[in-house]
C-alpha cells in the first residue's frame, strides 16, 4: 500500500513537472492579454444573438482565462447587464476550454490530435449549442431571470467588480475622485484599476518601464490563485486514480470496440463522469490522461475536458444565480453539446485517420518525469520568469502608490485609509487591512509606510 500511494504521488507530481512551463508561459500570455487587450464594452457588444455577437463572445472568453468558478461569476456580470444567453454560455465555455495555458497542457499531456480536437470541437460545440438554445429557449426564460437576479442583487446590494466582472465586496472599496464608491473582488482587481486609472501611454511604452511589468506580475499572481488549487488537485487526482483504479472498473463503464454506438456512449460517459468528478478548469486535463491510460475511447477523454463546466460544485453556483430552471436548462445544454462535440470527433478524426495510438506509447507508470532534459530546462526558464514578475510586484517595482500597506504589503496611494501610530502615518488599502494594524499596531509598526526609492520604481506617469 505504502509503494503504491508513493506510486500515485510519483505519476502525480511527475505530470506537474512535466507541465510546468506551459501552465506559467501560458499564464503570463493570459495576463499579457488581459492587462493590454480592453473589454470595457464587452457586455455591450454581446447584447444581440447574431452570429457576430457569438464570435465577439468566444474570442472575448479565450482573452479572459479563469477557473470555472471566475468564468460563472464573469459571465453572470455579462448576463446581468444584458448578454444574449447564447453568448455569455459561448463565454463561459471559451474562457475555460479555448485558452492559452489549457492548450499548451494538452499538448504535452495527451497530444497535439487532442488539442485539435479541443479547439475545432470547441469551436462545434458553440455552434451547435447557440442553435440547440434559438431552438429551445423559452421565450421569457432568460429575461424573467436576469430581473429577478438584477433586483435581488439590488436589494442585496451586490456590485460587480469593474475590473473582472465578479462580485465585490464590502472589504475592497474605494472612492473615485467623482464621489462613486467602487468594490471589487479582490485587493488584486482593486489594485489593477487604481493602475489603469494612472496608467498612460500606450503598451509598447509600457512594456519598457517597470510600470507595466509591475501590472503583468499583479495579473500574474491574481491568474495563479484562481486556479492553482484545480490543478495541483486535479494532478495528484489523476496520479491515483492511475494506480488505485483497476482496469475492470473502466472496461464496466465504458463500452470497447469499434462502432458508433460505443463511440456515441463513451462520449456521453465520459461527459458524465466530468460531472461527478468535482475536478475543474486545468485540473481535469491530468484527470483526462488517466482515463486515456484507462483505454476510454477518444470521444469520452475529448467530452470529459470539456465538461468542467457542469461539474457538481459548478452546477450549484448555477442554481445560486438563477435558479432551478436555468440550472437544468443549462446543464442539458452543455451536456448534449459537449457529448455531440466529442462524438463528433472521434468520427472526424477517424475519417482522417489520426486519432492517437494509446498502445504505442508508454504507460504513466512507465515513464520517467525526473530528467536533465529539455522539460528541465524550459521549467528552469519558467520558473525564473515566474520568480521575476512576483519580484517585481512584491517589491512594487513601478507600482501606482508611494506608500505600502503595513499589513498585506500593497501599493496604496495617499487618498485612501489611514491611522498614525507613534507619530507616523499608515496607509491601507481595505478596511480589513485597517483594523488588523488598529488591532494591534505594534505588530506592523517597523514596516515603513513610505515606499523607498529603490522599490519604487518609476512613478513618472503619476
Amino acid at each position: 500500500m505504502i509503494d503504491a500511494v508513493l506510486e500515485a504521488f510519483r505519476i502525480g507530481f511527475g505530470f506537474l513537472w512535466t507541465a510546468a512551463w506551459a501552465i506559467i508561459m501560458g499564464l503570463v500570455v493570459t495576463s499579457l492579454v488581459q492587462v493590454y487587450v480592453s473589454k470595457e464594452r464587452m457586455a455591450e457588444v454581446l447584447g444581440g444573438g447574431d452570429v457576430g455577437s457569438l464570435v465577439k463572445a468566444t474570442l472575448f472568453g479565450a482573452a479572459s482565462s479563469g477557473c470555472s468558478f471566475g468564468a460563472v461569476a464573469i459571465g453572470k456580470g455579462l448576463f446581468k447587464k444584458g448578454a444574449h444567453a447564447v453568448n455569455f454560455l459561448a463565454f463561459m465555455f471559451a474562457s475555460t476550454n479555448l485558452i492559452v495555458e489549457l492548450g499548451l497542457m494538452i499538448v504535452i499531456l495527451l497530444g497535439w490530435e487532442f488539442l485539435a480536437a479541443e479547439l475545432i470541437g470547441g469551436i462545434v460545440l458553440i455552434a451547435v449549442m447557440a442553435i440547440l438554445v434559438h431552438l429551445t429557449l423559452p421565450e421569457t426564460l432568460f429575461d424573467e431571470v436576469r430581473e429577478a437576479l438584477a433586483d435581488r442583487d439590488a436589494q442585496e446590494g451586490v456590485t460587480e467588480d469593474p475590473t473582472c466582472g465578479m462580485e465585490g465586496t464590502d472589504e475592497f472599496t474605494l472612492t473615485t475622485e467623482e464621489g462613486e464608491t467602487l468594490k471589487f473582488c479582490s485587493e488584486g482587481c482593486m489594485e489593477t484599476y487604481r493602475q489603469k486609472a494612472g496608467s498612460s501611454g500606450r503598451w509598447q511604452e509600457e512594456l519598457r518601464s517597470w510600470g507595466g511589468w509591475y501590472k503583468i506580475g499583479n495579473q500574474f499572481r491574481k491568474e495563479w490563485s484562481m486556479i492553482w488549487r484545480d490543478v495541483v488537485g486535479g494532478f495528484l487526482i489523476s496520479g491515483f486514480v492511475i494506480v488505485f483504479v483497476p482496469q475492470w472498473v473502466w472496461e464496466a463503464l465504458f463500452l470497447q470496440g469499434e462502432s458508433l454506438l460505443v463511440t456515441a456512449e463513451n462520449a456521453i460517459m465520459g461527459t458524465a463522469i466530468a460531472v461527478i468528478s468535482f475536478v475543474g478548469s486545468m485540473g481535469n486535463v491530468p484527470f483526462a490522461v488517466a482515463l486515456w491510460g484507462g483505454g476510454i475511447g477518444f470521444a469520452g477523454v475529448i467530452a470529459f475536458v470539456y465538461a468542467d463546466l457542469i461539474t457538481i460544485p459548478v452546477l450549484n453556483v448555477y442554481r445560486k444565480y438563477y435558479g432551478w430552471k436555468v440550472m437544468l436548462y443549462i446543464l442539458a445544454v452543455f451536456f448534449v453539446t459537449m457529448a455531440f462535440a466529442g462524438f463528433l470527433m472521434e468520427i472526424l478524426f477517424e475519417a482522417l485517420g489520426i486519432v492517437p495510438d494509446l498502445a504505442g506509447g508508454e504507460t504513466a507508470t512507465e515513464q520517467t518525469y525526473f530528467a536533465l532534459d529539455y522539460t528541465f530546462y524550459l521549467n528552469l526558464i519558467a520558473f525564473s520568469l515566474s520568480g521575476f514578475l512576483l519580484y517585481v510586484y512584491r517589491r512594487g517595482l513601478g507600482a501606482p502608490g508611494r506608500y505600502r500597506d503595513p499589513v498585506c504589503g500593497m501599493r496604496v496611494g495617499e487618498d485612501g485609509l489611514q491611522a498614525t501610530y507613534d507619530g507616523t502615518q499608515y496607509y491601507f488599502c481595505s478596511k480589513t487591512c485597517q483594523q488588523a494594524f488598529e488591532e494591534d499596531p505594534s505588530a506592523f509598526a517597523d514596516q515603513k509606510p513610505l515606499a523607498q526609492e529603490a522599490a519604487s520604481g518609476q512613478h513618472d506617469h503619476h
